[in-house]
């Protein structure tokens, strides 16, 4: 019985999922009629010798579309067979009487749309049988009805009430319902029913306001928004925009601010303008800035701040380091300075701006950019220490006897600050020209990182390799080509 009421229950659950258009979305319907079997002991369909049995049954539809929907349909009743060849009860083994009840889920396609008052219907759908442990039946039993097929006509006598005749054939998953299994086919059932159905269900009210569609003039409503009685949000202020539209719904205003009013038209709702009778942009919440400088009129304390200045938060220019000189007209804003050198300090006076001076603590003249000359002896020193650097065989790699003198050109650079030193490679003729430029470049490279190892700025020095295209002497001897293996080392300012 637990298992009946659970598989009922789960039918109709399963039904109620259907989605529905129309008004009145239900239908639940009383019905009765005779049921006839068709199985191993004979075919009493449409035969009028056999004893009517009869059947109750209930059925709840949903609507689906204009030609289909659902329905599922509970009878319970007797079911039986006669062998009338039998001179008695006793001598009659053909015969049975049981007690079953149904549960069926079908569809049913019109043939006609729902407005036509007859409408002649096919079925196909599946359910599940239950045989009682009562009369011919020992045991209770349930099989299933696959398929369930039947035609039927839906008389509409009014908006609510049907009456409804249908012919319903179950094809049953057993062959021992009558108690013989003969033939290998599968017993039936063939319902002859009659009904009156109620559709059931409130007009349809699309949004949900309280105002049925037939009478509402404004359809899909948010839910929950306050309606007139025809159907339309309330608009007090009578702006044209709905209250729950209007973020002023007590005073009329435009469209476009959501029903605020803009006195000076600059696109800005009165109760957001700080100058609500000024035009002005919404940056500034409505109030104008004629010098442009991006604090509004109200708030300048600095009118007429030239174009494109940058002012602080009372429209004054700003002068970062406080020298009276404005940023935008400052080479060193953030440190004081002299109108001299546009707002930049010199530090030792030696006529050269701290920011151009490579030398800004020592004084040192404007063609060496701020720094002392770089003495002639040291000039020689580094065109003797060119002729030092030795490296390995077809390799970058320099030869520690090199070190020294690179040590030495370190020193030198260190001392000499506003110098930067080009390091040029060059090879003789031997070998692919390609291999004579990467090697004459990774040769001054290897010179160049060893002084950054020594502490030289990397800004300061360049590393150029030629391989062989600048030679000095004729690679055709020995000591020629010796003489264009060569690095050489120019300074400059």
């Amino acid at each position: 019985m637990k298992k009946f009421i659970f598989f009922y229950a789960t039918l109709l659950l399963s039904l109620s999922a259907f989605s529905q258009t129309e008004e009145r979305k239900w239908n639940i319907g009383f019905h009765g009629g005779l049921t006839q079997y068709y199985g191993d002991m004979g075919n009493s369909f449409y035969q009028t010798d056999q004893a009517s049995y009869a059947f109750a049954g209930l059925s709840v539809s949903r609507f689906l579309t204009n030609h289909m929907d659902a329905t599922l349909f509970f009878s319970r009743g007797e079911l039986g067979y006669i062998d009338h060849s039998a001179k008695s009860t006793t001598d009659s083994p053909n015969s049975f009487l049981i007690r079953h009840n149904t549960g069926n889920i079908a569809l049913r396609f019109y043939l006609t749309k729902s407005q036509a008052i007859i409408r002649p219907y096919l079925l196909v759908g599946a359910g599940l049988i239950w045989y009682e442990s009562i009369y011919s039946l020992q045991d209770e039993h349930f099989v299933f009805s696959l398929p369930t097929v039947g035609a039927g006509l839906n008389i509409r006598m009014g908006p609510i009430v049907s009456l409804q005749l249908q012919e319903s054939l179950l094809l049953t998953t057993a062959d021992h319902i009558d108690g013989v299994i003969a033939g290998g086919d599968n017993d039936m059932e063939l319902f002859h029913s009659a009904g009156i159905t109620f559709n059931i269900g409130k007009q349809k009210d699309t949004d949900h306001d309280g105002v049925t569609d037939k009478k509402d003039k404004c359809e899909n409503t948010p839910a929950g928004i306050s309606v007139d009685l025809t159907g339309c949000p309330l608009d007090k202020d009578k702006d044209g925009i709905a209250d729950y539209q209007d973020a002023c719904p007590d005073v009329p205003g435009l469209a476009g601010l959501k029903g605020c009013p803009d006195t000076d038209m600059d696109g800005i709702t009165d109760k957001e303008d700080r100058c609500p009778t000024v035009f002005g942009p919404a940056e500034f919440k409505g109030c104008p800035d004629s010098d442009k400088d991006g604090v509004a009129d109200i708030d300048d304390k600095c009118p007429g701040t030239k174009s494109g200045y940058k002012v602080d938060v009372k429209g004054c220019t700003l002068d970062n380091d406080k020298d009276g000189i404005v940023n935008e007209e400052d080479v060193c804003p953030d440190k004081a300075g002299i109108l001299a050198f546009k707002g930049c300090p010199d530090t030792d006076g030696d006529g050269v701006a701290d920011n151009d001076d490579r030398c800004p603590t020592v004084v040192g003249p404007i063609v060496n950019k701020g720094c002392p000359e770089i003495p002639k002896v040291d000039i020689q020193k580094i065109t003797l220490i060119a002729g030092k650097i030795y490296f390995e065989t077809a390799s970058a790699k320099l030869k520690l006897i090199s070190n020294s003198s690179l040590d030495d050109l370190a020193e030198i650079l260190t001392r000499n600050e506003a110098v930067s030193l080009t390091i040029e490679g060059h090879t003789d003729s031997d070998g692919e020209d390609a291999y004579n430029i990467e090697l004459s470049q990774k040769r001054t490279e290897s010179v160049r990182d060893y002084l950054i190892q020594k502490g030289i700025s990397e800004t300061r020095l360049t590393a150029i390799g030629y391989g062989e295209t600048k030679p000095i002497a004729d690679n055709a001897t020995a000591a020629g080509k010796a003489k264009n293996r060569r690095v050489e080392l120019k300074t400059n300012f």
